[in-house]
């Protein structure tokens, strides 16, 4: 598994990251993949799944690097504080490694919710601050905000189908080493298939470039998202074949002409 530096920690982390989102599938596979390498697990208070991850880490927790988020609705003082109890209860764990703002809410200063965010970081109970849907405007207002820390990762939707973030996020992110975490890198699993696209330029894309490389187009997707050094990918996995397939995405990477070639036919 391929490493990246988190932001400007000096932690490196795989670039295939676990996600929990309407998962279901139990502790197991997720304990699979961190056998394989994807030992960096992201998770939420919406999700709904943090005690499943709990579970999953128990005996492991200090092998895995560990993500959750507060939900854009809890974002006064008071109430970031309150949720990232929860989520440390549910966890069964001491500490988060990165807690990020899942998006932001126009009803409360960022200012306050950055100050509760602070506060967790000097306890001890959340290592490093993340936010999640945050445009370019949205994360220099958080960052201005912050006294001693640096925003180390921004999780938006990245794939070949949604490309908006290239435009002024991406940029500004590679500025100011803030991590891109790609959510819905299969765009909820149309790219796995794109036959299913609608598009004969998109379909043959996929095709000359998995008849080129051996490798399904689910691989592709998400190998090109990875072709972007500050990228790294959050996958769902509700079984062991899946996990395994999303791992073996990391130890290879798709040829500049294949990615202009994907570019090409994904025009944004």
């Amino acid at each position: 598994m391929r490493l990246k530096e988190l932001g400007s920690t000096a932690i490196k982390l795989p670039e295939i990251s676990l996600g929990t989102w309407k998962y279901h599938a139990g502790p197991e596979p997720l304990r699979y993949g961190i056998r394989l390498g994807a030992n960096f697990i992201d998770t939420a208070e919406i999700y709904r799944t943090e005690n499943i991850v709990g579970e999953a880490l128990t005996g492991i927790r200090d092998k895995v690097f560990l993500a959750t988020k507060v939900s854009g609705d809890h974002l006064r003082y008071d109430d970031v504080l309150a949720a990232a109890d929860r989520s440390l209860k549910l966890l069964k764990t001491n500490s988060i490694d990165l807690y990020q703002i899942h998006w932001p809410n126009p009803d409360v200063p960022i200012r306050e919710t950055m100050r509760a965010m602070e506060e967790l970081v000097d306890s001890g109970k959340v290592k490093y601050i993340g936010v999640s849907n945050f445009d370019v405007h949205e994360m220099e207002e958080a960052q201005s905000c912050l006294k001693k820390n640096q925003i180390a990762s921004n999780q938006v939707i990245y794939n070949l189908s949604e490309r908006g973030i290239e435009r002024e996020i991406i940029p500004y992110c590679e500025r100011h080493k803030i991590t891109i975490l790609a959510y819905s890198p299969l765009a909820q699993g149309e790219l796995a298939n794109p036959a299913n696209l609608g598009s004969r330029d998109r379909t043959d894309a996929f095709t000359k470039v998995s008849d080129a490389t051996g490798k399904t187009a689910a691989q592709i997707a998400l190998n090109w998202c990875l072709t972007k050094p500050i990228v790294m990918a959050i996958v769902k996995a509700a079984n062991e074949n899946h996990v395994k397939d999303d791992c073996e995405v990391s130890d290879w990477r798709l040829s500049p002409e294949h990615v202009d070639t994907l570019n090409k036919a994904f025009k944004p």
